[in-house]
């Protein structure tokens, strides 16, 4: 599979662009020249304009990379607003120090089959094309799910899709079930990855969310009491 990698926009230079666009990312301070901050344990969003050409559907996620450069887990983003194409998920890092974090975008094809096939199987159009396609592409799927994630699961749905015996309807269902949905949405099958970022965050500790530092002159404040700049005894 290839991968788009997009660096954060430089104000000097026109911002990269993938297959999936991905614009107007938040937080993002200076144009991601400085980064980004949060103290440790806080939860914050990610948000980006995320959109494609045609009607096909789309994914993303957020992944956070931690200071030893570890990458994390990804949290799945979703649409802030129906047709807004503003997407956005929360993140919370669990260590202080400096992180980055990246926002990937994908095409998911089963969610464009799943689409398609509920409207061309209850019209009787191209109904054994149509499943071979599904069966097909959750196999795909399955290879990339760990055993006992639900592999097995979508497998057996290829297996339904195929099976000429049972209804049409029975078959497609086997692939909108609630299992096969879960399953996928952990270990969706990603096409035309792009890659946003990285973008720098730095993590502080809790104390920095409420505290303040002020630099104190006594020079400045002994203008009147005392001309040497000396404090006035307590």
């Amino acid at each position: 599979m290839s991968t788009i990698t997009i660096q954060p926009t430089h104000p000097q230079q026109s911002p990269a662009i993938g297959r999936i666009p991905v614009l107007e990312v938040q937080p993002l301070v200076d144009l991601g020249r400085r980064p980004a901050k949060a103290v440790l344990g806080e939860t914050f969003p990610v948000t980006a304009t995320i959109f494609r050409e045609g009607h096909g559907a789309v994914g993303a996620n957020v992944v956070l990379r931690g200071p030893r450069g570890r990458r994390g887990r990804w949290t799945p983003m979703r649409e802030l607003a129906p047709g807004t194409d503003r997407w956005g998920a929360e993140v919370t890092p669990d260590a202080e120090g400096r992180w980055t974090y990246t926002v990937e975008t994908w095409s998911d094809p089963v969610a464009d089959w799943l689409h398609t096939a509920e409207i061309k199987v209850p019209a009787g159009q191209d109904i054994e094309l149509v499943l071979e396609e599904g069966a097909l592409l959750l196999e795909r799927a399955a290879g990339g799910v760990p055993r006992g994630a639900g592999r097995s699961a979508l497998l057996g749905a290829a297996r339904v899709l195929r099976d000429e015996k049972l209804p049409p309807a029975h078959r497609l269902a086997a692939a909108g079930e609630e299992r096969i949905r879960q399953t996928l949405a952990r270990h969706p099958l990603r096409e035309l990855l792009t890659e946003t970022g990285p973008f720098d965050l730095v993590v502080d500790r809790q104390r920095a969310l409420f505290g303040s530092w002020y630099e104190f002159f006594p020079r400045s404040e002994g203008a009147v009491v005392d001309p040497d700049g000396n404090l006035p005894p307590v």
